[in-house]
């Protein structure tokens, strides 16, 4: 019972998306299989974003950096056999002239995203607060216009077709659980609490001993191997990779779904990704409009991302920590009872 009030949080959460998971597969059209799994993907890069941003109090715009990372490592080793030669002839020859395993190749490429997050880490993590978030930035800067301008090995901003696709909603799923236990395991440890500390108050927490750095940078290497695993999924969900996927507007996307949803608690990121991702499918279709005979309805396009941006404005001025207010899930009432009553019985026999 005490594993299963300590983890309750992380396994509240997983069971909803089983409970998902389930409803679609019974009820769900091809399409709403389709748009579910990305947005599992989504929720596996928010929790990793949340590893970092949520527990430091630093939001990153950089995550999207070891997304594209991978995204393209994963490429030069799975990928178009016949055409890598001609297309990027700048790859080495252990690259150009070889096709890996689809697990070795997305093994290696979470763990390249996760060394480039850790040399980040140990770089920018030095920085302020306000400062280290905006240095995330040039990250993502530099990452884009770097493979947006090698074109004999990223083949610029052209898109690199012909990618395996073995990224379902299964496969999907047990990814973004691994990350929701894995998230929520950081967060209960001792590292975790460290950083929340410095997020509360960096002096309080230097004075009581706490370093800003690495639990900082910790964090941050950690996320970047979650955020390099998103860029592996969406690489062989899509099966096809370009750079100007891991821009801008994916990453303010992200940040809008944890904004939302509540950056400071693991909950709150994934009410956040469910609750913008169905918004977005709902004004797609909109925007696709609908035909009743002759008369065609729809909703004029560009009204998805105003939605979106009003969503997040009222979420900040009525409930700016989000909709879940920092708060993770809790225990039902029955099962607090019995832990009060557990505790009391205890306390008795003791005495």
């Amino acid at each position: 019972m005490s594993f299963l009030r300590n983890s309750y949080p992380a396994l509240a959460l997983v069971g909803l998306l089983i409970l998902g998971f389930v409803i679609i597969k019974l009820f769900g059209s091809a399409e709403t299989m389709r748009v579910a799994t990305e947005a599992l993907i989504r929720l596996l890069f928010a929790v990793g974003l949340y590893v970092f941003a949520g527990n430091s109090g630093i939001v990153s715009f950089g995550h999207m950096s070891f997304v594209a990372i991978a995204a393209y490592a994963t490429t030069w080793q799975t990928c178009c056999a016949m055409l890598k030669p001609i297309t990027m002839p700048g790859l080495p020859p252990f690259l150009k002239d070889q096709t890996y395993s689809l697990l070795g190749s997305a093994l290696t490429s979470v763990a390249l995203a996760g060394i480039v997050a850790f040399i980040a880490g140990l770089i920018l993590m030095r920085l302020a607060s306000l400062s280290a978030s905006i240095a995330t930035l040039a990250l993502l800067f530099i990452v884009n216009t770097v493979y947006g301008n090698w074109t004999t090995v990223t083949m610029g901003n052209s898109t690199i077709v012909g990618l395996p696709v073995y990224v379902n909603l299964e496969v999907a799923l047990a990814a973004a659980i691994v990350a929701i236990c894995l998230a929520y395991a950081y967060q209960v440890s001792a590292w975790g609490l460290k950083l929340r500390a410095t997020r509360e108050d960096e002096v309080a927490a230097q004075a009581s001993g706490v370093s800003l750095y690495w639990p900082r940078v910790i964090a941050f290497t950690l996320s970047g191997f979650m955020a390099g695993a998103a860029g592996v999924l969406f690489a062989h969900f899509t099966g096809t990779v370009s750079i100007g996927s891991f821009f801008l507007s994916h990453t303010f996307l992200i940040v809008a779904m944890i904004v939302v949803g509540g950056m400071r608690s693991l909950a709150g990121t994934v009410v956040g990704v469910t609750l913008i991702s169905l918004v977005i499918d709902i004004f797609r279709r909109a925007e696709a409009g609908v035909s009743l005979g002759a008369l065609d309805l729809g909703i004029p396009p560009g009204s998805q991302e105003m939605i979106l941006a009003l969503s997040m404005l009222v979420i900040l001025v009525f409930r700016k920590e989000g909709i879940m207010r920092g708060k993770e899930l809790a225990l039902p009432k029955a099962l607090r009872r019995s832990r009060k009553a557990s505790a009391e019985t205890g306390s008795a026999t003791a005495q």
